[in-house]
């Protein structure tokens, strides 16, 4: 369950290189600092490989909870445990059959776009705790590419399946949905084994679905809902792609703009900075 409250990026999305001990790269990043002395660098050193192996070993911790969840979920697939739609075949259910869906995503994709009549009750969502081991997972996660995705980091709502239980009887029929379908089905397990026997699953989450496919209510398309950070002001996304392939020149130009003007405000940022240090060079030297 953890593993799904992060973004699961790789190790390579952050590092951190030093060349003569002045410069600093996270991610595309530079930031300068002061000469590092010489008799710091073998400690500094050991400590990166000390880091590096932790998350390494934590990653692989992640990758093996990741593959067995798997099994249990296709196991319950094969089974019959849980029934599979696709995300028109859910619009059928939903308007043909008076089926629920149940939207287990975050706050931050449901309020962008949601299905009409549907229930809101995230299996994941933003922690808001000021614990330290909280804000711990909440830098790391920025450093390790937040900032470029806009995924926040989550954590499981203990009050889930309570939740659930309080709106739907056991013997209901639960369509169960999310972005992209993989917490949705960590959802459906949890709920199977809590006594629901009536799940139906959306397969490839609502980010598959297209706009005739389910009744959407909110300010943004569906395959939207999901993406954020740097990378969709940007429009870097594949989503935003695959649109400005379809809607042509004027799309594209409004993201050029963006990045022309970030370009623009970091050249500006660099050449503030170094007039500082040239005035309190200045003031040094009085």
């Amino acid at each position: 369950m953890e593993a799904l409250g992060h973004g699961l990026l790789p190790l390579g999305a952050v590092r951190t290189c030093q060349k003569e001990g002045r410069c600093q790269l996270i991610g595309s990043i530079h930031f300068l600092s002061s000469p590092v002395p010489s008799s710091l660098k073998s400690l500094k050193y050991k400590n990166n490989i000390r880091m590096r192996a932790v998350q390494e070993e934590y990653e692989l911790k992640q990758m093996k909870d990741m593959a067995a969840a798997k099994k249990r979920w296709d196991a319950l697939i094969r089974d019959g445990k849980v029934k599979v739609l696709t995300p028109r075949e859910a619009g059928y259910a939903i308007q043909l059959s008076n089926k629920m869906l149940l939207d287990v995503r975050p706050f931050m994709e449901r309020k962008k776009a949601w299905v009409k009549g549907s229930t809101w009750i995230p299996i994941f969502d933003v922690d808001t705790s000021l614990e330290l081991r909280t804000l711990s997972l909440k830098a790391t996660n920025f450093l390790m590419g937040g900032w470029w995705s806009g995924v926040p980091a989550l954590s499981y709502n203990k009050e889930f399946l309570s939740n659930v239980e309080e709106k739907f009887a056991k013997d209901t029929d639960l369509i169960v949905a999310c972005q992209k379908g993989l917490r949705s089905i960590a959802a459906c397990e949890v709920l199977y084994n809590a006594g629901y026997n009536n799940i139906f699953w959306v397969q490839g989450g609502l980010e598959a679905a297209e706009e005739e496919d389910l009744e959407r209510e909110g300010p943004q398309p569906f395959k939207f809902a999901g993406i954020g950070g740097l990378s969709e002001f940007l429009g870097w996304t594949d989503q935003q792609r695959d649109a400005a392939a379809k809607e042509g020149w004027g799309y594209r130009l409004t993201f050029s703009a963006r990045l022309v003007g970030l370009v623009l405000g970091a050249d500006a940022l660099f050449i503030g900075a170094q007039k500082v240090g040239q005035y309190l060079q200045v003031l040094r030297s009085h």
